[in-house]
Formats: C-alpha cells, sequence, structure tokens
C-alpha cells in the first residue's frame, strides 16, 4: 500500500525521481558511505528533468574514491513523510558503522495544508528528525544535520526574504541537544543569493526561458529547485561546511 501511494504521489505532482541506488553497488574496502535523506532540492532527477538537478546529485565527485554518495532524497517529503513512508528504514537497513547520514529536510514540513507533510517546528518537527539521530547512532552511523536551503524570495526593492521560518533555528536548537554537527545551508544559501542579487541569482535555479528548457513546453520560473550550475554551487557549500568543521573522516577525502 505505501508503495502504491508513494508511485501515485510522485506522478501527481508531475515529478519523477531516480535516487542513488546503493543495490547494485559494491562498497570498496575501506571505503565510507554518505547516505542523503532530503527533499527535491537535494534529490537525483532523470535525463527528462534536466537541467533540472539536485545538490546530492553532484555531491560525489567532490570527493576522492574513499567516499560514496548515497542520494536516498526524494521529491516531495517532509521529515514525516520520508519516514511514514519506510525510506529511514531502507536507509537505516543498509547503513554501516562509521558511514554517514546527512539529513535536510524543512521545505514541505512547513505546508500546514498537507497534513501527511506537516510538522511544527517545536516539536514533531524535532521528534521526527530526532529518529534519524537515533536511528544512525544505532547502526554506529554519524548523522549530520543540515538547515533546509534557502528559496531565491526577494522583495521588489531587493531585500531577500527568509523562507523557512522557525526551521532552521529548531533545527540548531536540536543539534545543540544532542550534540549532533549541524552544517549551515540556510545562512550560507542565503549569503550566496544576496550576493549575486535578485536577477543574477536566477541562473541558479529552473528560471528559464522558453528556448532554454527543451524538456518543457513552456518556459519555467522556478525559485526554489536549482539547475545544475546552481545545485553544483550549493554542493560546494556543503563541501565549505565541511570543512568549517572539519569533520572526521570527510574532511581529508576532499578533492
Amino acid at each position: 500500500m505505501i508503495v502504491l501511494f508513494s508511485i501515485i504521489f510522485v506522478f501527481s505532482i508531475g515529478i519523477i525521481t531516480v535516487n542513488s541506488s546503493s543495490s547494485n553497488k559494491k562498497r570498496e574496502e575501506n571505503q565510507t558511505w554518505i547516505y542523503i535523506a532530503g527533499d527535491s532540492t537535494a534529490s537525483n532527477y532523470t535525463e527528462e528533468r534536466a537541467p533540472r538537478t539536485g545538490w546530492g546529485q553532484v555531491l560525489d565527485p567532490l570527493f576522492d574514491k574513499k567516499i560514496e554518495v548515497i542520494n536516498k532524497a526524494a521529491s516531495g517529503r517532509s521529515s514525516k513523510s520520508f519516514i511514514a513512508e519506510g525510506r529511514l528504514d531502507e536507509i537505516l537497513s543498509e547503513i554501516q558503522k562509521g558511514d554517514y547520514l546527512f539529513i535536510q529536510f524543512g521545505h514541505n514540513d512547513a505546508k500546514e495544508d498537507k497534513p501527511s507533510l506537516y510538522t511544527d517546528p517545536s516539536t514533531t518537527y524535532k521528534s521526527y528528525l530526532k529518529q534519524y539521530i537515533d536511528g544512525a547512532r544505532e547502526q554506529g552511523a554519524l548523522p549530520i544535520l543540515l538547515t533546509p536551503v534557502e528559496r531565491r524570495t526577494f522583495s521588489e526593492d531587493g531585500t531577500f526574504i527568509p523562507s523557512h521560518g522557525d526551521y532552521p533555528k529548531a533545527m540548531k536548537e536540536l543539534a545543540q541537544e544532542e550534540n549532533v554537527p549541524v552544517l549551515h545551508m540556510t545562512e550560507k544559501t542565503t549569503e550566496l543569493y544576496n550576493q549575486l542579487g535578485p536577477e543574477e541569482s536566477k541562473d541558479l535555479f529552473m528560471w528559464l526561458e522558453e528556448d532554454e528548457s527543451p524538456n518543457y513546453s513552456e518556459g519555467v520560473q522556478d525559485s526554489t529547485h536549482f539547475r545544475k550550475t546552481g545545485a553544483t554551487e550549493i554542493a560546494q557549500l556543503v563541501v565549505e561546511e565541511i570543512e568549517r568543521l572539519k569533520l572526521k573522516g570527510l574532511y581529508s577525502h576532499l578533492n
């Protein structure tokens, strides 16, 4: 029933994603795997969705061969629905001691009109995220929280408008409570968009004219999802945060 629901849900929102399956991957000797649990901003996309690209889709080349990225992020999911669909259980059935679990949610948790997705930042958001943390630790893996990447939202006078409310703050509070490293992706992406400004920042996103988007019948104005250039920039920000924290087991394997 869960599988059927998941298929219907994906097609109903018109998004097809492909996750980096670990079932056909062979772990090399002394290799560490990074699993990503997250939403559409991180997930993989097929060629039919190009140039739409998630940051998790382009993270692997930033590491040497001792690190393998297994991207389990999926479009339209919140910290709650990802668990309800059994996606966290799938990760926990595979993840091994010394691996990492990157956890990024917030975009869909804020959708109050969708009870299957919504979590309250001060209560249920934290309690669902804690399940990822506890599950990873039970397997000997290392949980890493990533505050949600920002949407590209500017006022008419060019002032950047934050879009995630209390969710980044709640995640950082949980990180402190649970002694979990946190990558400050909300702040990093805000800084990037402000640096680029309202117009130039469009180049990071699926903000396309009709002649730029052969896979779409008309132009796209999407300030949430990245094109490949944007996803690559966001992946580089992830790396910068890894460098800032000097995360053991990852920092020394950056290209």
